[in-house]
């Protein structure tokens, strides 16, 4: 989970905590919200001593408040994760059909 104030995800860089401990750094994408909910998109950011040519997958987490702070965490429920998933899909499918 990151904590970080809404007013900086202008900067677009999150950093997170997995389960093991590690740091991850992600990129912040953009911000899907849904029946009153938000959902970070996140891009595993690039580890300067990374020179694998594997493709990055873009990472969906829920955007939550606590207090004055927003935190990123893991969708654990897979009917919400699959539900946002679709909608995003239905965004993209607009976005084709206006061009």
């Amino acid at each position: 989970m990151s904590k970080h104030e809404h007013d900086e995800i202008e900067e677009q860089l999150i950093e997170t905590i997995d389960e093991d401990g590690n740091i991850i750094n992600f990129e912040l994408i953009d911000i899907i919200e849904m029946d009153g909910k938000e959902y970070g998109l996140l891009l595993p950011k690039e580890d300067e001593n990374d020179d694998s040519d594997e493709e990055k997958e873009v990472v969906l987490m829920r955007l939550t408040k606590e207090g004055e702070e927003y935190v990123f965490e893991m969708i654990e429920d897979d009917d919400e994760f699959n539900k946002v998933v679709d909608y995003i899909d239905s965004l993209e499918d607009i976005g084709e059909e206006i061009e």
